[in-house]
Parts: structure tokens; C-alpha cells; sequence
């Protein structure tokens, strides 16, 4: 397991003076990158932020507490020296691809170059609340590679007329930090569209973590797309990131792991992962990343959908269990390509105790694979 490294979750939640503290943990911990997500609007119903489901409730005032993830990230630069910094993921939509280009040009200088340019193809629940269209997302996503890979190739003007965007004489002057390359651009695909274009214009690719046989099928279609591209076998840095639940008693876990939070999670992930599992959709075929908006579920209606997810659904698309058993699943897709695991750590939204001893447990997996 030498060829594996890890990525942790970076701190988006108040108070400010905890993203700096936790990214020096998770530098100190072994782990190579920090990943931020970008959100205005979590996971949950906020009917189910209340104490009888999670003891986060006493302590935070709701699941959409967020900060910036790119203010975050300068913050996290600024308090660590090696740990590489990246978006799990933000998206071209509400953001122009020019903007994008000059924050992650700035966080490279803030940060001595060690920034990674996540992007996806958007939620439904960070864009349609707010009025932002996600129509042939795709095509969007490799437009705005395209412009932002344009602007931060030339200092002087240019010009790109696309089917999304038109620039006309535009300037982007800043150019990359001089300690190290550009910001590697990293695509968070799943389906065959967008894991074609990892394999044509990412450096990286982060989908969400899937049974091995899954994974490498995928990670094939990423390694066959490079090659028609005539792109190098080594071009691509597979991952995966992935909710993590876990506990040194497996009979802890098993409870964990039915908790109405962590369920919870698994309605965002697509109709195709349930009907894998021989269950449809709680919210029906359209449900997950394009259809789920917590803001418009009541909590009889949010437990109702929570109560018709598999166990083998959670198990698919989260790591859960004791170190041992999750050092196994690691190894499994690993041998199925897997390069960086990213272990995003909410078993404290069953039980705050465990907020310490699971992120302990997660350094331990991390040593363990060293």
C-alpha cells in the first residue's frame, strides 16, 4: 500500500480559529492533501438538526453553516507547509471559469503552490435554490477547463468564443506562484461523459468511493479517454473520496452505521447505486446529486426517504468499520487503481464523543499504510 496517500477533510465550520488548528492536525497526521468543499447548503434537512438525532445540534445551529472554502484555504495555507490544499469540489456554474482562474492562481502564491483545483459538475441543492442552471453540465465543465487553462497559459490578451462563454481581448496577468507548477485541475466524474474528460484534460479524478470492481472498470475508461488523447499512462492521479465511519468495535459500528445522519448521506448518490442493490431510490429514478434538496424535505418526509436506504448502499459508498476492516477495503482499491483516498470522517454526527477517538483511528489507518 506504499503507492496510496490520503486526503482529509478541511475545516469549513466555525469557529474560524479551527480551520488553521485541524489543518495542522491533518498535516501532522501523514495526510498529503486537505480537500474543502465548496457549499451554501449541507446534507440535511435542517428538521433533522435537532438533539434527539445528533448532539452537533447543542453545539452548531444547523447542517448549512459554511464558510468560503477559498478564504478557508488561504487560512489553512497559512498555518501549514507541505499538506496540499484542494476543493472536493466547486463547479464553473455560479462561478466564471475567469474567476475561478485567479483564485486558484492567488491561493497558489498564498500558499507556495500547493493548491488543487477541484471541480465537478455541480448539486442540485448548491445551485437550483439559488437559481443557478446546471443544463448540459458536461459540456459547461470542459468548456471552463478549456478557458481557464487558456488564461493561465498567457499574460496577454485573448479571445475564446464558446457555446457558454465568449471572452474578447480578456487579461489575466497573474501568473502561477514561482515555487512550484500551475494548480492541477482535478474532476470529480462518474458517469461516461465526465470520466472521458478526466481522461482527456484532468490531472486527477475524485468520484465518490464505489465497490473495486466498479472502481477499476471506471478507472479504465479514465486511463482509455488519456490514451486517445495521447496522453501518458501516468497522467491522471486516480482517487476517491468517501464518508468514513469508523470504530475500534465492530458491534459500534454496525450502529453507527444505521444512524439517520450517516443514511442520510447516501441520498445524494444516484438512482444506479441503489438498483445495484436491487432497491429503488427513496426520492425515485431522477434522485441524488440532481434532484436532492434538503431545504425542501419536512422531517417526516426526510426520515421516510433515510428509512428505505440498504445497508449495502452505505457500505458501497462509505468506508465503514473498525481499521482493520477499512485497511482492507483500501487495499481492495487499491489493486483496482485507487492512488489517494480522501477519509471525510462523520461518525461524530452520531455520537460527539467520538469526534477525537475516530480522527485517532483515522491517523492510525493512515500510519498503518505508510
Amino acid at each position: 500500500m506504499k503507492s496510496l496517500s490520503f486526503g482529509l477533510p478541511g475545516t469549513i465550520v466555525p469557529p474560524f480559529e479551527s480551520i488553521a488548528k485541524n489543518a495542522k492536525r491533518s498535516e501532522a497526521a501523514g495526510a498529503e492533501a486537505i480537500w474543502f468543499p465548496d457549499h451554501l447548503m449541507g446534507f440535511w434537512p435542517q428538521s433533522l438538526w435537532t438533539p434527539d438525532l445528533t448532539p452537533l445540534a447543542a453545539i452548531q445551529p444547523g447542517p448549512h453553516v459554511f464558510f468560503d472554502p477559498f478564504v478557508a484555504m488561504a487560512a489553512a495555507g497559512g498555518a501549514t507547509s507541505r499538506v496540499k490544499l484542494g476543493t472536493a469540489v466547486t463547479q464553473p456554474f455560479s462561478r466564471h471559469p475567469a474567476h475561478l482562474a485567479q483564485t486558484f492562481l492567488t491561493l497558489s502564491h498564498a500558499t507556495g503552490g500547493r493548491v488543487i483545483l477541484g471541480l465537478g459538475a455541480g448539486e442540485a441543492e448548491n445551485l437550483t435554490p439559488y437559481g443557478v442552471g446546471r443544463e448540459r453540465a458536461v459540456a459547461r465543465v470542459a468548456e471552463a477547463i478549456e478557458i481557464i487553462r487558456l488564461l493561465w497559459a498567457s499574460d496577454e490578451p485573448v479571445s475564446f468564443d464558446g457555446e457558454f462563454w465568449r471572452l474578447q481581448d480578456a487579461v489575466l496577468g497573474l501568473g502561477g506562484a514561482s515555487a512550484g507548477p500551475l494548480p492541477p485541475i482535478w474532476l470529480a466524474a462518474h458517469g461516461p461523459k465526465m470520466l472521458a474528460l478526466a481522461g482527456r484534460a484532468a490531472d486527477g479524478w475524485l468520484p465518490i468511493k464505489m465497490a473495486p470492481a466498479a472502481y477499476g472498470e471506471a478507472a479504465a475508461q479514465v486511463r482509455a479517454a488519456a490514451a486517445d488523447a495521447g496522453r501518458s499512462d501516468g497522467a491522471i492521479v486516480p482517487g476517491a473520496w468517501a464518508f468514513t465511519v469508523v470504530h475500534e468495535r465492530e458491534s459500534e459500528v454496525e450502529q453507527l452505521a444505521g444512524h439517520a445522519l450517516i443514511k442520510g448521506v447516501c441520498l445524494m448518490f444516484g438512482a444506479e447505486s441503489f438498483a445495484r442493490h436491487r432497491a429503488e431510490h427513496p426520492l425515485g429514478p431522477d434522485g441524488g446529486f440532481q434532484r436532492y434538496i434538503p431545504s425542501r424535505f419536512s422531517r417526516d418526509e426526510a426520515l421516510a426517504a433515510i428509512g428505505r436506504v440498504p445497508p449495502e448502499v452505505v457500505r458501497e459508498h462509505l468506508f465503514v468499520g473498525t481499521p482493520d476492516q477499512i485497511l482492507a477495503e483500501l487495499r481492495e482499491l487499491e489493486a483496482a487503481g485507487l492512488r489517494h483516498a480522501v477519509l471525510w470522517n462523520i461518525t461524530f454526527l452520531a455520537d460527539a464523543k467520538l469526534a477525537g477517538p475516530s480522527f485517532r483511528l483515522l491517523e492510525e489507518i493512515i500510519k498503518a499504510a505508510a
